[in-house]
């Protein structure tokens, strides 16, 4: 597809921006794009593909009519050899200079550019993601190469000079890689997310066997053939689709570490499999979040409203960092409350692929079942401002649409304060003071992201300091709780949604992926 590169860059923050343009050329792309859906996509073991596995059709959560690609689910020998050509690349790919490594990913990179349209519609398709969402993580996956190999220069690789005891003695200390790496990735970031993982493990110097979600082929392939074609040595890279049987049959097939993003429950089960080893085996894992926002009585009250509606029904609210409650302080209450139930009524429900829509379908019937549970627990426990219904008819009764879902009144300690639910769904609580607010926000298992608007400086630094998230941001209207950009906000959690107290996208994240090894050397 022509690139176009004169067009406006989406990112999550730039909301201002002229995208006509943009537009203009994605109504003539989509089109296309769709009649190009519904290849073969094959596993790639060892640098060439691999038909070890049971065939399936994966199909768009817009349109359940519309088949994205014939994936093979591989079966645990084909995971096996995925791990065992990756174990046989490890050792000459450890031994490229850092610099080499650098050189190849960045070529991999320049692929991608290339072809960012072909991957930001795929990811529309797949993920049921409107066009701004879509392209903003396109568009984000290319800055990820040009960051971490800015963090390889800026450690001269992760090696440096001790100081040393006696005469004629050097000392160096040095992060090498483990090995070979399991990726398994989303389905909601299916772009950026595993390039993230990929791209870290692969510059530090391991190799990897990469799992996408059971509908993420499309996107995975486009990955693939810009790593493969970017000069990364056959089983460097390896390809392996499939559902949750596939990346169990990863896990248990030797793997020498493990990057994940998924749900909690999928994190621990990943990290006490790889605990089973004779020594430390590494598992990076981001973990979702039941993530808050607390307004405050000096807050900006137009910018609020805009940052929770936009932060709680992007993607459908199908994100780890999207807003889920609101702690709005009772003198700003009444006031506000009205001003984000307007906005979350007026938000276009609909076909992605369309210019106006902001929300698109659910990803599945599962979820769809998990919305409606939510909206009847409500409906019987508190108050719904706006939505609660699916909608039908048309193409409505292809894909799973439904009004985003607004609440308030649910008592404290309601699942739906406690839970992470991901789903176009925002609940507000009245609160009296900021310290209850910043209290009952703490009060999960996760802390992944949070919130603040308030233009008093005292206490916005009672919320720096006492919030319990690796992500804060403070009065955003982009998005109250999302947005993390490489290099510009790192992206982590804590508690219950990371394993490692690092975040991705920032100066601590690549050296998660080595072990450190020190050198004290005596002259001869």
């Amino acid at each position: 597809m022509a690139q176009h590169p004169h067009l406006p860059r989406v990112t999550y923050t730039n909301i201002g921006a002229d995208f006509s343009g943009l537009h203009d050329f994605l109504d003539e792309a989509i089109p296309r794009a769709r009649e190009s859906l519904g290849r073969r996509i094959d596993n790639l073991i060892g640098g060439r593909p691999d038909a070890d596995g049971e065939p399936y059709a994966a199909t768009s959560p817009i349109d359940d009519r519309v088949t994205l690609g014939h994936c093979l689910a591989a079966s645990p020998a084909a995971a096996q050899r995925a791990v065992a050509a990756a174990r046989a690349a490890f050792p000459g790919w450890a031994r490229r200079p850092w610099r080499e490594r650098v050189a190849i990913l960045e070529e991999a990179n320049r692929r991608l550019a290339e072809r960012r349209f072909d991957l930001g519609l795929a990811c529309l398709w797949e993920v049921g993601k409107s066009r701004f969402e879509a392209m903003g993580e396109a568009e984000e996956a290319l800055d990820l190469i040009p960051f971490y190999a800015a963090e390889m220069a800026r450690n001269d690789g992760y090696v440096r000079t001790l100081a040393t005891a006696v005469p004629g003695e050097t000392g160096t200390t040095r992060l090498r890689p483990y090995g070979v790496f399991a990726v398994i990735g989303p389905y909601n970031f299916p772009i950026a997310t595993p390039i993230n993982m990929i791209v870290a493990a692969l510059i530090t110097g391991n190799t990897v066997v990469y799992k996408p979600s059971r509908g993420a082929g499309l996107t995975a392939g486009l990955i693939a053939d810009c790593l493969l074609g970017s000069g990364l040595p056959e089983g460097a890279f390896n390809l392996i689709c499939g559902d949750d049987a596939t990346g169990r049959a990863l896990i248990a097939a030797g793997v020498d570490g493990a990057a994940i993003t998924g749900s909690m429950e999928a994190g621990h089960a990943i990290h006490a499999e790889l605990a089973r080893g004779p020594g430390v085996r590494p598992v990076i894992a981001e973990m979702g979040g039941k993530n808050a926002t607390i307004v405050a009585a000096s807050a900006d009250l137009d910018a609020a409203a805009e940052g929770l509606v936009r932060s709680a029904y992007g993607l459908q609210g199908q994100k780890c960092s999207a807003c889920e409650v609101a702690y709005i302080d009772a003198s700003v209450w009444d006031a506000l409350t009205p001003m984000i139930a307007a906005r979350t009524r007026a938000l276009g429900v609909g076909d992605p692929a369309r210019r106006e829509v902001f929300v698109g379908p659910l990803i599945d019937a599962r979820a769809g079942a998990a919305y409606a549970r939510a909206a009847e627990e409500a409906r019987r426990d508190g108050t719904i401002l706006a939505g609660g219904a699916r909608l039908s008819g048309g193409a409505h009764d292809h894909g799973v649409y439904v009004e985003p879902l607004l609440t308030c009144d649910l008592p404290p300690g309601h699942r739906h304060l406690k839970e992470e639910l991901f789903l176009p769904y925002l609940t507000l609580q009245k609160t009296g003071s900021l310290d209850e607010a910043i209290e009952r926000a703490n009060a999960t298992a996760y802390g992944l992201t949070a919130g603040f608007y308030g233009r008093d400086g005292a206490e916005l630094e009672r919320f720096l300091e006492r919030m319990e998230a690796g992500t804060l941001y403070a009065n955003r209207r982009s998005g109250a709780t999302t947005g993390a950009w490489p290099g510009v906000q790192s992206f982590g959690g804590w508690k219950g949604s990371g394993l490692t107290g690092k975040n991705a996208f920032g100066p601590h994240y690549l050296p998660l992926f080595m072990r450190e090894q020190n050198r004290t050397l005596m002259a001869t």
